[in-house]
């Protein structure tokens, strides 16, 4: 199975983050497989695990979510063309080059979350690496161009 997340930005452009392997942890730790440097992100906010048949998205008890087309999960299966959120930043899934040409969703922003009580952490698997952090040109702009996402 070959994954991407499409990131969307403001300005309407687009850019594509293949997942690295099976396991792919997305926070804003620098050792995360996708680093977002976000204050609202969580350390270690969620994670993708695949397979030859399915992709599955879990929160990691993130405190602001993590959300699959506008819905906040703890876990769920995630299918080509969904929209997964993590803070400000809003990706459409691709999987197997499907869908074809990445779409901007119509309502991006989820709902707020009512607070939660703070549970006991589960361990998380291990990031896998070789996953570079989110970083949208080579010019270290990421985070003013997150400012305008």
């Amino acid at each position: 199975m070959d994954a991407n997340l499409v990131l969307f930005k403001k300005d309407g452009s687009q850019k594509a983050f293949s997942l690295p392997s099976n396991l792919t942890v997305i926070g804003r730790r620098h050792d995360c497989d996708l680093s977002i440097p976000l204050k609202v992100v969580s350390r270690r906010h969620c994670q993708l695990t695949s397979n030859n048949e399915t992709l599955k998205i879990r929160d990691l008890d993130s405190r602001s979510g993590t959300f699959l087309n506008s819905k906040r999960v703890s876990d769920a299966t995630v299918q080509a063309g969904d929209y997964i959120t993590i803070g400000p930043l809003t990706f459409q899934v691709q999987i197997d080059g499907e869908p074809r040409e990445a779409q901007p969703p119509q309502s991006a922003k989820p709902k707020p979350a009512a607070k939660k009580e703070a549970a006991p952490k589960a361990p998380a698997e291990e990031p896998s690496g070789s996953f570079p952090e989110l970083e949208l040109d080579d010019d270290d702009s990421f985070l003013a161009e997150l400012e305008d996402v």
